[in-house]
């Protein structure tokens, strides 16, 4: 099989290793992913041992968000500028040290639901560094043509360790102490604290092939170049609104998901994160699927298709009798999102000039992510009513938008030269 490398050259395609340095990357990603993954389910099961109200729990959700509106930018410019490999690090290490400040309230019972809030925005805070600085990394370690493959491997292994691991045990953990998924968690973040150090310089900046000053030049690129880029491309500036509707729609819909189990299909709360694993199932199929679904049809079709049919089972998880049909429908909407973010990353990667890419990507989830807390308070308030409405009017939401962009989508993608190189050369 060969593909195209560059304009007019065709080179085999032998699927070499993706290497050591994008092994310490994974861990490193991995590790966080272990300890987010303990949170994002132990946070709102101790949150609901303080209080049951639907609009509270879902102000858990939605603070996790608020960083990427408030600090998205300056992340970014921190990403450009600093060492990527210190910023990962550094991003770990303050979440570590929240952990276990949460921990030890935990322990000495003074946590109250406000010690959860502000802890969760801290959380954040450390998000937007180390998700930005690995996503800047991937393609100096790995190169331009592995992108759908580093990105998949690194969606799979979050998608695996959230699901499988993580959410399953911090349920059990939950019923043997408030603090002990708190522990672990901490000492989750503070292992890849050592794996990101060492990482090799490709991984620290952006250097373009060809550009002795390439270090220097990334220096001078500014977060106002990064806008009147970002402002300049119209696909990407129209794929922005697109993920602000559809991203702010499923936040809308995943605001009481928790409640959603606990409450109207009486799932127990030991066992809950066994609930969410069968739900990571369809997530990790998608990530492990998406590269070879790009390969065939394209970045555009697949992303069109992805979208559809998240908004499709979202309804339908709203519609089921019980949590059987509930977890299989759920799980069908993460894998059609886990195929949507494959493809989404690699092209943002391919298409954005390295030296900017902390920046651009900053101003991207500032005005995609930045939406979402918002969305979910008010998914959280609709919930008051009734737990399955949000999943019937953020699924309505996304089939209708899927509908009405597919064009812009499928044909806007390929026009942007934004298609995996596979599939360019396919055709």
């Amino acid at each position: 099989m060969t593909r195209l490398d560059r304009p007019g050259r065709a080179v085999t395609d032998t699927r070499p290793s993706l290497g050591r340095d994008f092994g310490k990357l994974w861990t490193a990603a991995a590790f966080s992913n272990l300890a987010d993954g303990l949170g994002r389910t132990a946070v709102p099961l101790i949150a609901t041992t303080l209080t049951r109200d639907p609009l509270a729990i879902s102000i858990i959700a939605a603070l996790a968000f608020v960083p990427w509106l408030v600090f998205g930018l300056p992340a970014g410019m921190i990403v450009d500028r600093c060492d990527r490999r210190v910023v990962m690090a550094s991003a770990n290490a303050l979440r570590g040290g929240v952990a276990l400040a949460l921990a030890l309230l935990t322990v000495s019972g003074g946590l109250t639901i406000w010690w959860l809030f502000l802890g969760v925005l801290v959380f954040g805070v450390g998000e937007t560094l180390f998700d930005n600085a690995t996503n800047a990394a991937i393609p100096g370690v790995v190169g331009r043509r592995r992108l759908d493959r580093a990105n998949g491997w690194m969606q799979a292994a979050q998608i695996t360790i959230d699901s499988f691991i993580a959410t399953p045990i911090a349920g059990i953990l939950f019923a043997v102490s408030l603090a002990l998924p708190l522990w672990l968690g901490a000492l989750g973040y503070i292992v890849p604290v050592a794996l990101a150090l060492l990482l090799p310089l490709s991984a620290a900046r952006a250097v373009r092939t060809g550009e002795k000053a390439g270090h220097e030049g990334s220096r001078r690129v500014s977060t106002r170049d990064a806008l009147a880029f970002l402002w300049r491309h119209r696909y990407l500036r129209a794929m922005v609104v697109f993920t602000s509707v559809i991203g702010s729609a499923l936040s809308f819909s995943q605001a009481v998901i928790i409640l959603f189990f606990l409450d109207t299909m009486a799932v127990p709360a030991a066992i809950i994160g066994f609930v969410t694993a069968g739900i990571g199932v369809g997530a990790l199929g998608g990530s492990l699927l998406a590269p070879r679904l790009v390969a065939r049809f394209g970045r555009g079709p697949v992303m069109f298709g992805a979208v559809l049919a998240s908004g499709v089972t979202l309804l339908g998880t709203g519609a089921s009798p019980n949590v059987w049909t509930a977890v299989a429908s759920f799980a069908l909407s993460a894998c059609s999102i886990a195929i949507w973010n494959v493809p989404w990353g690699s092209l943002r990667q391919q298409i954005v000039p390295p030296e900017m890419f902390g920046r651009v990507l900053g101003v991207i989830r500032t005005l995609t992510w930045g939406l979402f807390p918002i969305a979910t308070v008010v998914g959280g308030w609709v919930g008051r009513a009734d737990l399955r409405m949000p999943f019937w009017i953020g699924g309505a939401v996304v089939v209708l938008t899927a509908l009405v962009s597919a064009r812009p989508v499928v044909a806007g993608t390929r026009r942007a030269g934004a298609e995996s190189l596979s599939a360019a050369a396919a055709d």
